[in-house]
């Protein structure tokens, strides 16, 4: 390999000179022989964890990403950085530092590559926020650089045969409350819905912030859909860790990859797949890493183009396992790419552009249901939307996918925290018509703009979850379907309208026109806003403090480096 060329593009040479001596000494005792010091020295970065089953089985696929970069001629080295689990840490206080754990994540790799100037990363990420955090990363060090998705998990299966997953926990919880489950079939699903490891099996954010990377050109081809505990995964990364010393030899870099028309086939797919609303804020912010100018009109704008293909939960039938059993999001792809709904000539991690990749996988199997053909959609556009008004003068986000109702006004039942609004669903406190207000719960306001699964789902689990309606500064896990309406900006802590509601006020909420309006004139709200305070930051110490202080508006991805 050195006759080629020197591939070492960051680390300091260290092959020979007495001054380097104790670099070499340092290495020696991890293994690096004389021949190691004339290689690159490949970042295999693992999130492997055993606080969730998103990434409890990373270590694995990190040694493998690790024999694949030395086969290729690297010199590889596994180092960590941590993850949290937006399963276990929902409904309580723990959410609030799910999303600030994406900037953890994307600082801890920067920091590690940036200390030991190693040549390449492959990044390995399962959970929804170590995923963008390893983009980020990769966008800020742009140094060559592959992701590699840890993969879904399979669906668990009940008593009677139905497929599980973590979101059939979270609606059994309404259900439960409603009591429309006894106690033997509620157990039933809790000791049955995660039967192993890999990412919550729905179009949740995980599989789609998988989706979204492989369509960006940033993972092989077949990472996003390859099941967390198959041969295939293993094959992946092994395959990542050879390739991204190929990616060194030909100079390719990940600002030669996530280009405007990468981020537009990004969202395309998620679009087609009626994906998760937190694409939104990861694809912001990894635009940021690169310095793309990407904003929300770039995805209403994509979104009225393409339609809404995939029957998966949480509105569908289906989970990431099926897809992958019928062709994976590469299939999709192909079908997208021949409606002329992607850029093919964008480049990607395997050297080749994305037509020419698509070219060498098969389509979708004949005969599937789970993507309708692109005559027969099951939206014409796609579902997730981008609303606006004097409600959120800087946009909100919603997705409409599975829904019957496109329009709703009624009253607001306004709360200022995420477990008083739950009590009073639980309390029955909230009925059919209300519109349910959580505020001062965006990115500084939260702090963390905890995701709103529970309340959510204990909605829908009681049945109610097209007749209340629901809006929030903050925002909503990949499993969360209802009317419901997020991501409201500017947020309430900042002063934005939704911390001037009373309840009463009435509401609309209009997808047909996309628009997300208080009752009030402007007059009423610049009364109002003169006699609000804003509240103190809700930490004073620590990473949350720190968060709230540095975060941005949801609008421009809740980024920490402005």
């Amino acid at each position: 390999m050195g006759e080629e060329k020197d591939l070492r593009i960051r680390s300091i040479d260290i092959s020979e000179g007495e001054n380097r001596a104790p670099n070499r000494a340092m290495l020696r005792a991890t293994g690096f022989t004389d021949e190691d010091f004339k290689k690159p020295m490949i970042g295999i970065a693992s999130t492997w964890s055993e606080v969730t089953p998103c990434n409890m089985h990373i270590d694995q696929l990190a040694i493998q990403a690790k024999a694949g970069a030395r086969a290729g001629g690297g010199s590889p080295m596994i180092f960590n950085t941590i993850t949290v689990s937006d399963g276990i840490s929902m409904g309580h206080e723990g959410m609030r530092y799910s999303l600030p754990s994406r900037e953890v994540i994307a600082d801890s790799i920067e920091t590690v590559m940036g200390a030991q100037r190693l040549d390449a990363l492959v990044a390995i990420g399962g959970c929804d926020k170590n995923m963008p955090g390893c983009m980020i990363a990769i966008g800020r060090l742009n140094v060559p650089s592959i992701f590699t998705y840890g993969g879904t998990i399979s669906p668990g299966k009940s008593k009677d045969g139905k497929d599980l997953d973590i979101v059939s926990v979270f609606e059994a919880v309404g259900k439960r409350s409603a009591g429309n489950m006894d106690d033997e079939t509620f157990k039933d699903i809790e000791c049955h819905a995660c039967p192993g490891a890999g990412s919550c099996g729905g179009m949740y954010t995980a599989n789609t912030m998988a989706s979204a990377i492989e369509a960006m050109g940033m993972s092989l081809p077949g990472s996003a859909s390859n099941p967390g505990e198959s041969s295939d995964k293993l094959v992946d990364c092994n395959q990542a860790g050879e390739a991204v010393v190929e990616l060194l030899r030909k100079g390719i870099y990940p600002k030669d990859i996530m280009t405007k028309k990468a981020f537009e086939n990004a969202i395309t797919v998620v679009m087609a797949l009626g994906g998760s609303t937190n694409a939104f804020l990861h694809l912001l912010a990894i635009a940021h890493s690169v310095d793309v100018d990407l904003d929300l009109d770039d995805f209403d704008r994509i979104r009225k183009k393409v339609p809404h293909l995939a029957d998966l939960k949480p509105s569908g039938r289906y989970v990431m396992q099926n897809l992958h059993d019928v062709g994976g999001v590469s299939a999709v792809m192909k079908l997208l790419l021949e409606a002329g709904l992607l850029h093919g000539d964008c480049l990607t991690v395997t050297g080749k552009t994305l037509a020419e990749n698509l070219a060498e996988l098969p389509a979708l199997e004949e005969g599937q249901d789970i993507i309708r053909s692109m005559d027969n959609p099951i939206r014409e556009s796609g579902p997730l939307f981008v609303l606006r008004g004097n409600l959120a003068p800087e946009g909100a986000v919603a997705k409409m996918s599975g829904l019957k109702v496109k329009k709703m006004t009624g009253p607001a039942k306004v709360f200022n925290s995420e477990p008083e609004a739950t009590q009073a669903v639980l309390n029955n406190e909230v009925g059919a018509g209300d519109i349910v207000v959580i505020r001062y719960a965006g990115p500084k306001g939260g702090p963390g703009m905890s995701e709103m699964l529970s309340i959510t789902a204990i909605i829908v689990g009681k049945g109610l979850g097209e007749t209340i309606g629901l809006i929030t500064d903050g925002r909503f896990s990949g499993g969360t379907h209802g009317l419901v309406v997020g991501h409201v900006s500017p947020e309430a802590q900042v002063g934005g309208p939704i911390a001037l509601l009373e309840t009463g006020d009435m509401i609309t909420i209009d997808s047909e026109t996309q628009t997300l309006t208080v009752d009030l004139t402007n007059e009423e709200l610049e009364r109002r806003l003169k006699e609000w305070v804003a509240p103190p930051l809700k930490y004073q110490r620590g990473i949350l403090n720190k968060y709230a202080k540095l975060v941005s508006s949801a609008s421009k991805g809740a980024v920490t480096d402005l």
